[in-house]
């Protein structure tokens, strides 16, 4: 479950991590009434579980109260990614000295926590390790082993930072890692951890997201918090709204759709095999139009053929990958049928359309015979899923 960015802070706030002054409005009368509570200069931030907000619009600055109206009032109308905004955030807007970012996510291939932090804040860590690798620190967590902050106070220390600035920054860093282990969080993040001018830190923006599975659990914290699932379903882009009520009608028994915006569809499933797959996409430099993890026995020609026509309706996709790790229950010839069977239907050539196809399981030469004859580009399970990926990005080109 992702949590907006004022639910990221208020979870944030709970732990001790400070925050700016803030207030959720839900209107413009009550952006208004929280500026002139909080005071001048603010900052007006859209609350939509997007990226990409600044660029939309969805944040702006205003240093009186008729600039907040306006604010507001654009703010309201806007939809980021095809998400419309819950409220808007209004904050203090401070002297920003330095930026910092720190956070504690999933590693899928080491299968443990990863905690990481940079001295470059404020853009995409991604970003940073690629241009400044050096200004990057990070290290797997034990899940068996307590946490010690000593090793917060390493990585911190390891970008050059010194004095009273490393100690105030390892005791946030230590509060944001043990939220992470004790909520059972996926991603905590604060990008970015911000130092005033006033030498005080302040996490400018958050972003959080915590294990479906796991919610029950932490009930009480979440309702406190004014957390709720039900909230999840408001903030589906359309493309995931007609996932989720796919996934929901007879014969389904599950699966995942995560809007992403590229033009690279993807299909796959099992064992963890969709995560592998789009963070190769990323790291290959590819472009994800979305996250896919289709759920139970997809040997049935007709659920292959809704999700892959599903995939292949989203605005911005040119090509689609289809790959999967070995699934002896599932059928490769019925996967191969229901996907092609979706491409053709849309008036599209499978051989140009499908960009990698690599779904190891049973009937597999029938599988094959059928995809030789329609001329799309297969990979067998000898090939990795790193190779497969590879291959369909070469082929998006």
């Amino acid at each position: 479950m992702r949590f907006y960015e004022y639910e990221a802070k208020n979870l944030l706030k709970k732990q001790l991590i400070s925050v700016p002054s803030q207030r959720l409005a839900r209107t413009v009368e009550e952006a208004r009434e929280a500026a002139t509570q909080i005071g001048f200069p603010l900052v007006l931030k859209s609350q939509v579980r997007s990226g990409g907000r600044m660029k939309a619009g969805g944040v702006k600055f205003a240093s009186a109260v008729d600039e907040v109206e306006a604010a507001a009032s654009e703010i309201f109308k806007l939809k980021v990614r095809g998400k419309a905004p819950v409220g808007i955030l209004v904050e203090s807007k401070g002297d920003v000295q330095q930026e910092y970012y720190v956070g504690v996510t999933y590693d899928a291939a080491a299968k443990l926590p990863v905690a990481i932090f940079s001295d470059l804040g404020g853009i995409d860590i991604e970003e940073v390790a690629k241009q400044n690798p050096e200004r990057v620190a990070k290290s797997h967590l034990s899940v068996l082993m307590p946490f010690s902050d000593f090793r917060a106070k390493q990585l911190v220390g390891s970008v050059g930072i010194t004095g009273g600035d490393l100690n105030s920054l390892t005791q946030i860093f230590s509060r944001l890692i043990r939220t992470f282990l004790d909520y059972d969080l996926t991603l905590a993040e604060i990008n970015p951890l911000a130092k005033l001018s006033d030498g005080s830190f302040v996490a400018l923006d958050a972003h959080i997201e915590m294990e479906d599975v796991t919610i029950p659990r932490h009930s009480q914290t979440l309702t406190e918090l004014g957390i709720g699932r039900t909230q999840e379903a408001t903030d589906l882009t359309p493309f995931e709204k007609k996932a989720a009520e796919m996934f929901a009608g007879e014969g389904w028994v599950g699966g995942s759709m995560v809007d992403f915006g590229g033009s690279m569809g993807l299909l796959g499933g099992g064992g963890g095999t969709s995560l592998v797959a789009f963070d190769s996409i990323k790291k290959q430099g590819g472009d994800p139009a979305n996250f896919c993890d289709w759920g139970g026995n997809f040997s049935a020609v007709d659920k292959v053929y809704q999700l892959a026509k599903l995939v292949l309706e989203k605005p911005g996709v040119e090509k689609i990958a289809v790959i999967t790790c070995v699934l002896q229950a599932a059928r490769v010839d019925l996967i191969a049928r229901g996907v092609i069977k979706a491409v053709l239907e849309k008036g599209y050539s499978s051989a140009e359309k499908i960009a990698v196809f690599r779904v190891p399981g049973g009937w597999e030469e029938e599988g094959f015979r059928i995809l030789k004859k329609y001329k799309v580009n297969f990979l067998d399970r000898s090939f990795s899923i790193d190779d497969a990926v590879r291959e369909g990005i070469r082929n998006m080109r």
